[in-house]
């Protein structure tokens, strides 16, 4: 996030795009909820009919795939009508005039034929969003999660940059991490292509100072795969070996039965878990790790806050945090990776990325910090881009909007989006290990719009079945008025209704992020089952 959480609260407009706030981020909606009772404005930017679209002023129902085209017909309306921050614009950013050329096309009406909003109400979202003293964008996996998830975010920025709604407080562009240490993972180098605190493994002089502090000659070059890379070269027997840690692929990543094939067909299957989860019961070897209960360390939240983990209860039986099964792993290999604790770890790290180098846990001991937070006399940065950019100035990125990769045809004529519920977490490897969470949610169902069941025969509560390209799941069916005409919609965390066989694993050709929000199905009412439970009524 470029800005705090609490800073939400204090926005006058609300712009939430691509994320289902209240469900996916409950603590970060009742800022949303604040922001409401203190007059602040919300446009909610979903097909679905979530609680979060049921609080706004408007709810636009934009159809699977369209942002681009929305995000555009913003920004041609507020350039049209002369409303953008013009003072921001010249002294702060870069390229305005190939982004006012792209997107002169993208006329409201033009827009409506794309997403499905009425040219009107684009209109008077675009001068809402421009001329409110503070206007804040909110986003997640909704925007990121398709083929053209990077424009998606670029067409944001445009947006934001546009109208100098960035930079300063109670604004921004806020991306809104899925889980509580996400961020940290990336601060900390879990990417193929860069070390901690996004240092390009590409700069010599970055390989050097890290090879220096690991004492070993030289570190590769190459940027590794990302994760749906790694199924592909295992599928196809390139890559030999995969060592998971803290991840259920097997039901979290598109065309899952694609990612079984590959974890079968791989020599030796590490899992790094704290309970035996679907992927870890096809392992060769399951090693025993804590949970954030039994360790110390850190957490960075969403908005870049650093925050202590301490230890409050023993590790069971065998057991070991994170950092001390990989170090036992490395030595056994032949590379004397001996640390003592997660301090010694972390002070490490912080002397050797920038944005961390004022961060100690000496510090963080009196309080978190936000990086960046150059300096032990820094008190951390509160928002992103005061000022200036970190390359100077802000660069407008003019992109086209494309289509999804896979649309509805006369064999899978629905489309389906996935997503998360309140009640259960990701797969479901820790909430569904608790009954209360059972009772508030205890299967998951498919949202099925009342003009599709008509017209499929299916009545609410009937056991149907989701076929894709890729795969079939059985799930219940809910019908009603969450979702529009040709969307259906389910979670990703029961095992039982394994809903990522069926979703597409065509990629962003940059950031290599599956399109989870966009594939086509069908759906048909599954007449055997509902056979048998009539003849036992009558018997």
């Amino acid at each position: 996030m470029t800005n705090t959480i609490k800073e939400i609260a204090g926005a006058d407009f609300i712009f939430a795009i691509g994320t289902n706030t209240t469900e996916a981020h409950p603590i970060i909606g009742l800022q949303v909820k604040k922001a409401l009772r203190s007059g602040a404005t919300l446009v909610v930017a979903d097909p679905r009919k979530t609680e979060m679209a049921e609080m706004a002023h408007h709810h636009l129902r934009i159809k699977s795939g369209s942002d681009i085209a929305l995000l555009n017909g913003l920004a041609h309306v507020i350039i049209a009508e002369r409303i953008w921050n013009k003072e921001f614009v010249e002294t702060r950013t870069e390229e305005f005039e190939a982004l006012k050329a792209m997107v002169a096309k993208y006329t409201p009406e033009y827009v409506e034929t794309i997403t499905g909003i009425a040219a009107e109400t684009l209109k008077e979202v675009a001068r809402g969003y421009a001329l409110a003293p503070n206007s804040t964008i909110l986003y997640t996996m909704g925007i990121t999660q398709h083929i053209c998830g990077t424009h998606n975010v670029m067409a944001i920025a445009n947006l934001a940059m546009l109208c100098g709604q960035i930079g300063k407080e109670f604004s921004g562009v806020n991306p809104l991490r899925g889980q509580n240490n996400v961020q940290g993972a990336c601060d900390m180098g879990a990417l193929p292509n860069v070390y901690t605190g996004y240092q390009p493994v590409t700069d010599e002089t970055i390989r050097a100072k890290f090879a220096a502090a690991w004492g070993v000659a030289e570190l590769p070059a190459k940027p590794g795969l990302t994760l749906g890379e790694l199924f592909d070269a295992a599928s196809e027997g390139s890559l030999k070996c995969m060592y998971v840690m803290g991840e259920n692929p097997v039901l979290s990543d598109p065309d899952a039965l694609h990612v079984i094939h590959a974890l079968e067909k791989i020599d030796f299957l590490v899992v790094q878990d704290i309970f035996l989860t679907e992927t870890a019961e096809i392992a060769d070897v399951v090693l025993p790790a804590v949970s954030f209960a039994e360790k110390n360390g850190t957490f960075s939240n969403t908005e870049r806050r650093v925050q202590r983990v301490r230890k409050a209860v023993e590790p069971a039986g065998e057991a070991r945090d994170d950092w001390e099964i990989i170090s036992m792993v490395a030595r056994a290999m032949g590379y004397p990776m001996r640390y003592s604790s997660a301090e010694e770890i972390f002070a490490e790290m912080a002397g050797l990325t920038p944005s961390y180098a004022g961060i100690s846990y000496t510090r963080l001991d009196q309080g978190s910090l936000q990086w960046p937070c150059p300096t032990p006399d820094h008190p951390g940065t509160k928002f992103l881009h005061a000022g200036k950019f970190s390359r100077g100035l802000g660069r407008f990125h003019p992109v086209e909007y494309v289509p999804p990769d896979e649309l509805p045809d006369d064999d899978f004529p629905l489309v389906l989006s996935t997503g998360r519920r309140l009640y259960h977490y990701h797969t479901g490897s820790m909430t569904q290990r608790t009954e209360a969470m059972e009772v508030a949610y205890p299967e998951e169902y498919l949202e099925l719009s009342a003009i599709d069941a008509e017209v499929l025969g299916i009545s609410d509560g009937d056991s149907v079945e989701v076929i894709s390209r890729r795969g079939r799941v059985e799930v219940t069916a809910r019908v009603g008025d969450k979702v529009t005409q040709g969307l259906v919609f389910a979670s990703f965390h029961y095992p039982e209704v394994a809903i990522n066989q069926l979703t597409n694993p065509a990629r962003d050709p940059i950031s290599k992020i599956p399109e989870f929000k966009v594939c086509a199905v069908k759906v048909a009412r599954i007449e055997k089952k509902m056979e048998l439970v009539e003849s036992k009524k009558v018997s």
